[in-house]
């Protein structure tokens, strides 16, 4: 397995708040990336703190309970997150309100376990073909899926940002949780919205398929995003099995 992870402020962000994390010398293989939001002081140590505190807790759970359901394991790490950005936020006025988007996967033999809160997606691209594992938890994914405006249409709406679940600005979180069967040669990509807001699913496969290393992949990625002006933080991470 090959792993590469990239972020960058873009086009027009004073302050890069997305963050990303990644492990793939032994099995199993983990990344995560977060989109962090609650203001210039706020947004970025949402996320960093989420990162850190899920990080500290899949790796202890994986290490202590080998056998133990991997979606239990990502469930109560963002549970972890949660707990420790939203008490920060309450004791420290500057910081009130922040949280952040999260999304995870752990890849074990073939399966692939995978857990988003918010509007930072998965995408599975396995024989030639791309789909979006995970589910966003904003506002225009549900108008899209009452049938109130298109696909398309979601793409340009003004409210596109506002999420509706996130880690760390409530006392609860609740998590999505996916289980695919991944085998070698397939690749799990994570990014933040930055990346999926100006670049289509269609480009994302074509620069996964187009490139012999992962690497290379994130790369073209974002020298795409960036030349589209990339209004908002840039992060991409993928995992090749």
């Amino acid at each position: 397995m090959e792993a590469y992870g990239i972020t960058d402020r873009g086009k027009v962000r004073r302050q890069n708040q997305d963050a990303f994390w990644i492990s793939c010398d032994k099995s199993p293989a983990i990344l995560a990336v977060c989109d962090g939001m609650g203001g210039a002081k706020a947004g970025n140590v949402a996320s960093d703190l989420a990162i850190k505190v899920f990080r500290c807790e899949a790796v202890r759970r994986l290490a202590e309970e080998p056998g133990a359901d991997i979606g239990d394991i990502l469930r109560d790490a963002v549970v972890s997150a949660n707990t420790a950005v939203y008490e920060l936020s309450r004791s420290n006025d500057s910081m009130s309100g922040m949280g952040t988007t999260f999304v995870a996967a752990i890849a074990r033999d073939n399966e692939l376990t995978v857990i988003n809160v918010g509007d930072s997606r998965a995408y599975l691209i396995s024989g030639g073909e791309i789909r979006q594992i995970t589910r966003d938890h904003s506002l225009v994914e549900d108008m899209v899926e009452r049938g109130d405006i298109t696909r398309e249409q979601s793409r340009n709406h003004p409210n596109k940002n506002y999420i509706t679940r996130a880690v760390g600005t409530m006392a609860t979180v609740v998590s999505d949780v996916f289980i695919e069967t991944a085998g070698p040669g397939d690749t799990v990509l994570l990014a933040s919205d930055g990346l999926t807001n100006i670049v289509f699913d269609e480009e994302i496969r074509d620069a996964v398929l187009g490139e012999d290393d992962v690497r290379r992949s994130c790369e073209r990625l974002m020298e795409l995003a960036l030349s589209r002006g990339a209004p908002d933080n840039v992060t991409v991470a993928a995992l090749r099995i």
